[in-house]
């Protein structure tokens, strides 16, 4: 038996950047402050900080404006 043998292989997960689903998922925890930990390695042992930054900002500005846009209906 060879050493890679003794390895457990890797799932489907632990390969490649995280899915557009993990994304929104971890940026929607993180902005409400329920990220857990196994989500926050993740994300940042494999995932690429661009993606995040982007998906951040998207949320920041929907949030806004969704804000905005109640309060014009409110008032």
């Amino acid at each position: 038996m060879t050493e890679e043998d003794q390895k457990p292989a890797e799932s489907k997960e632990e390969l490649g950047e995280p899915s557009f689903l993990e994304v929104t998922m971890s940026v929607l925890a993180a902005a409400i402050g329920v990220q857990n930990a196994k989500n926050r390695e993740r994300d940042f042992s494999r995932g690429n900080p661009l993606v995040f930054i982007a998906a951040g900002l998207i949320f920041t500005v929907l949030f806004v404006l969704t804000v905005v846009g109640v309060v014009y209906l409110v008032l």
